[in-house]
């Protein structure tokens, strides 16, 4: 006679709890990717024209160094390797637009040199306590040319995920969120100082306002990111204000300083986020209703890149 109990047949209310857990979280996941790969990115080039007059000879023969501080921005995270604006800078791939040919910095300073000190998730802290340390000063022949994205990593770490904090300011009520901003101020300030002592035949810094990729709304936990989708984002009522107080300092910082120029990329990007879609949106762009950001959301995808880089060239060409 068989010791052995007659199997049981598995009622659908008897499911174990934790494999709805995971069917649950699979599908937040396969929403998330969806929600993200469902923006229209758009095809071709982006972000309008270059003046080809003032690329249409040298500038100076003399060595320029060019240099990329900063964030993931600057090292073209969400972009194919030379497809970030600070490469598009100097060096043209054989696919670009071709009503942009020979408008890079390598055409007006034929001894350009270019370092990039960049690195991705990198705070304004780290900017100043890590990165200025690896330039050296330069000799007094060589002029310095300096892309600067700093603060954004501030603003979006650590998503809500611990406690707001300097340098993680995610979720911070205005109160904290001032105090953080003034912080910030403090270390762009030193650090915008400090790279001008590497260069004593002076320098030109240029540093990108912060963008928004909720176009203005404040509605970023609607953004439930790829690699965020089983924890979306959570509502942050005081980050667009605590954002405006950021790129206000950015603003005020180089305003006091006359070796430092702002690139509105704040102002460029907008409309070209989430609700790149939405005709009533004050900044709705009809010709090109894309987006412009990566799957992560704290990058901006091919695109928007090839927008940052067209917008660079025209406030660096300005002042020749």
């Amino acid at each position: 006679m068989s010791d052995k109990k007659p199997h049981k047949r598995l009622h659908w209310y008897a499911v174990r709890p934790g494999f709805v857990v995971l069917i649950l979280i699979l599908s937040a996941a396969c929403y998330g990717l969806y929600r993200n790969l469902s923006l229209p990115t758009g095809s071709g080039p982006a972000g309008g024209s270059v003046e080809a007059a003032a690329f249409s000879r040298v500038r100076s023969e003399e060595p320029v160094l060019l240099v990329g501080m900063g964030d993931s921005v600057v090292t073209g995270f969400g972009a194919r390797k030379g497809y970030g604006f600070f490469d598009l800078l100097s060096v043209q791939p054989p696919d670009d637009d071709p009503a942009l040919a020979g408008r890079t910095l390598r055409a007006v300073y034929p001894s350009l040199r270019v370092k990039n000190l960049a690195e991705n998730s990198s705070s304004s802290g780290e900017h100043l306590r890590q990165q200025l340390l690896k330039l050296p000063v330069q000799d007094l022949g060589v002029k310095g040319l300096v892309i600067l994205s700093t603060g954004g990593i501030d603003l979006i770490h650590d998503y809500g995920s611990s406690p707001p904090r300097d340098e993680a300011v995610y979720g911070a009520t205005w109160a904290d969120g001032e105090r953080y901003a003034r912080l910030f101020r403090g270390r762009l300030e030193k650090l915008l100082d400090g790279i001008a002592t590497r260069f004593p035949a002076g320098c030109d810094i240029y540093i990108a306002t912060i963008f928004d990729p909720t176009d203005g709304i404040g509605d970023i936990e609607n953004v439930s990111p790829v690699l965020r989708a089983v924890k979306p984002l959570p509502a942050w009522p005081d980050g667009l204000r605590i954002h405006g107080a950021f790129n206000q300092h950015i603003r005020e910082a180089a305003a006091a300083r006359s070796f430092v120029h702002v690139v509105d990329v704040h102002a460029l990007m907008l409309g070209h986020g989430l609700h790149c879609r939405d005709k009533g949106h004050p900044n709705y762009h009809a010709e090109d209703p894309s987006y412009w950001y990566y799957f992560n959301l704290e990058d901006p995808n091919e695109r928007g890149y090839d927008a940052i880089r067209r917008e660079f060239l025209r406030v660096i060409s300005r002042g020749w």
